[in-house]
């Protein structure tokens, strides 16, 4: 598929909150972590912009790749074989703080997303994908993964993701993802698949 493909940088990242806000509104985790649609469009840009810095901050092994035309962007993380300690650094709840306080649901799909986490072996972990809906269907998410784990193959490097729909995991299945075992059932709503790839072959 011919696209063209840039790694965005500090200057993007409100074009990044813009297309993640735009992709994931009618999503339905996002739906579960902001019920109601008044509610969702208040806050949902917020939570699009915490992930964005979380990417881009300096030292997180971060990078973000959006499409040339805009309409696609996708959220990587390079991560170590040990995890991050969190100590004081207790992200799910300083996320919660800084989007809404009083929103617990952010904490919790956080903390139940990193449980699912594998640990121990080093692996690259796409956080987020995200394509526009006016165009999503066109094979868009599929050329924005390709290159990168392309390049994971020519590494030897593993990688990871977490399917939000029954749609998704099939479409990740024929990329190589193979489903953990496991689930991230939310309470009272949707369920994530954890999904690992082994670098494939040529």
């Amino acid at each position: 598929m011919g696209v063209r493909i840039r790694r965005a940088g500090d200057g993007d990242r409100d074009l990044v909150v813009r297309l993640l806000d735009s992709a994931f509104m009618d999503d339905p985790v996002s739906g579960w972590v902001f019920p109601g649609a008044e509610y969702r469009r208040a806050r949902h840009a917020g939570l699009m912009a915490a992930f964005t810095d979380a990417t881009l901050a300096e030292g997180a092994g971060g990078y973000v790749d959006v499409l040339e035309d805009e309409s696609a962007v996708a959220l990587w993380m390079d991560l170590p074989d040990e995890p991050h300690d969190a100590g004081e650094d207790d992200g799910p709840a300083q996320v919660r703080a800084a989007v809404d306080p009083d929103n617990e649901r952010i904490e919790r799909i956080a903390r139940l997303m990193e449980e699912a986490h594998p640990v121990g072996r080093a692996h690259t972990y796409l956080w987020m994908i995200g394509v526009v809906p006016e165009r999503q269907g066109e094979g868009l998410g599929t050329a924005l993964m390709t290159p990168v784990l392309e390049r994971c193959d020519r590494a030897g490097r593993p990688a990871y993701l977490e399917a939000s729909s029954a749609r998704s995991r099939a479409l990740y299945e024929r990329l190589g993802f193979v489903a953990t075992g496991s689930v991230i059932q939310l309470p009272d709503g949707p369920v994530l698949w954890p999904m690992w790839r082994e670098p494939q072959g040529s």
